[in-house]
């Protein structure tokens, strides 16, 4: 039989249909393996971890086949409770596979301890940025009358005075004595002057012709 009879044959267009519903069955059987191993259509939701313990994370992700990384404490943040999740990776409602780890940070037991700066006779704008980057924070400001006017006279912390060195909780408050530049050498010539007249200098009396 010929090239061009065999084409044209029943033999071949029943191999033909044979080879393309092989080549069907493996491709759909190749997808479902895929589905399989992948796991698609089962992803799962990462709940939100925020302020629960690390036990109670155990429990919720255990429920979910999920598992979790402890990775570090954060500095302590007042509006979290002492020993919960503060920053979680995954975010909340992200979409993840079976199995898959959440990475949390939890918050510290509580505020360190931070030595209080040198801010005398420094300005109210240099003490302020020294005083946030260290964690802590500007409270009740007073002025007192001297002549540097803005400058830091005193530090004061829960009303008593504090000097540099001082250990304090991390985000107190420190209060901070100004002065308000109002005092002039007006009033010291006037507080000089009152002293020469509660105290006069005794004076020659002139000679006599």
């Amino acid at each position: 039989m010929s090239i061009r009879k065999y084409l044209t044959s029943r033999a071949f267009f029943t191999q033909v249909v044979i080879a393309a519903l092989i080549i069907v069955l493996l491709a759909y059987l190749l997808m479902h393996w895929l589905t399989f191993t992948t796991d698609h259509g089962n992803e799962i939701t990462v709940p939100d971890l925020s302020k629960l313990t690390e036990e109670q994370v155990e429990e919720k992700l255990d429920e979910l086949d999920l598992s979790y990384v402890l990775l570090d404490s954060v500095d302590y943040r007042s509006n979290y409770p002492k020993y919960s999740v503060v920053q979680q990776d995954p975010l909340p409602g992200a979409k993840v596979k079976e199995g898959r780890k959440v990475y949390i940070k939890i918050n510290s037991s509580g505020f360190s301890s931070i030595r209080v700066p040198d801010l005398i006779e420094k300005t109210y704008r240099e003490a302020v940025p020294t005083l946030r980057a260290l964690g802590l924070e500007e409270g009740t400001i007073t002025y007192i009358p001297n002549l540097g006017k803005d400058m830091v006279l005193e530090m004061r912390y829960k009303g008593r005075n504090i000097k540099p060195g001082d250990r304090v909780l991390k985000s107190s408050k420190i209060d901070l004595v100004l002065g308000d530049g109002k005092a002039s050498y007006e009033e010291d010539i006037t507080s000089e002057t009152d002293t020469i007249i509660a105290n006069p200098a005794t004076e020659e009396a002139p000679n006599e012709q």
